[in-house]
């Protein structure tokens, strides 16, 4: 990546004492899963039933990516790509925006995180752990189906077929590491996401409401 991981954050901010208090009390909570696996559509709807604030990574990314700034056209040209935007970069935006909303009782954090150092960083910036992880399991077949679906009708640069099979390979190597970081922690809940979406967002509502 070159000039991208010379000019990108490759660290986050670690946040100040005072700012570690807001985030010492809501619901943290990491949603992941492979591109097409169903997350973003079920944090939506658990975000609008509990009251939380749901922070979209793939979103945020995005909506950077359509900057017209260097970091814009450099997160654009790694995420076409297929490959990941510097964990200094994905901290800094999460923090900002958990700390934009100090009153809300809880966080569905979408996408998040991709990878362990991802993991640890958040932990040593925020100064805690999340209260739990729920991973969405689902076969590479469903969501290649499902995001060369979603490219056609949302016209997304990233949902090309070769860029999906990028990401899921990525994703898939990443992850591993990730699972078990969390499995050592007991904060990992599996829910099967080859369902249809009623039967899944039942089993979301489970996870949350034995944190309630």
């Amino acid at each position: 990546m070159g000039l991208c991981e010379s000019t990108l954050p490759q660290l986050g901010r670690t946040l100040r004492p005072q700012e570690k208090d807001i985030l010492r009390y809501p619901l943290i909570i990491f949603v992941v899963g492979g591109p097409g696996c169903g997350k973003g559509t079920q944090c939506r709807n658990m975000a609008l039933k509990y009251g939380f604030y749901h922070v979209e990574l793939g979103q945020l990314l995005r909506e950077e990516a359509q900057r017209s700034t260097q970091r814009g056209r450099q997160i654009r040209d790694i995420m076409q790509k297929g490959l990941l935007v510097p964990t200094g970069l994905i901290l800094d935006m999460i923090s900002d925006n958990l700390l934009s909303y100090p009153k809300i009782r809880g966080f569905l954090i979408d996408g998040f995180p991709r990878e362990l150092e991802q993991a640890k960083e958040f932990e040593r910036i925020v100064g805690r752990a999340p209260n739990i992880v729920i991973v969405f399991d689902c076969s590479m077949e469903t969501m290649v189906r499902r995001v060369l679906r979603r490219g056609q009708v949302e016209h997304r640069a990233d949902d090309s077929e070769p860029a999906i099979r990028k990401r899921l390979e990525t994703h898939y190597t990443l992850c591993e590491p990730v699972l078990t970081f969390y499995q050592q922690k007991n904060l990992l809940r599996h829910i099967l996401a080859e369902e249809a979406p009623e039967s899944i967002f039942a089993k979301c509502c489970s996870v949350i409401e034995s944190l309630l």
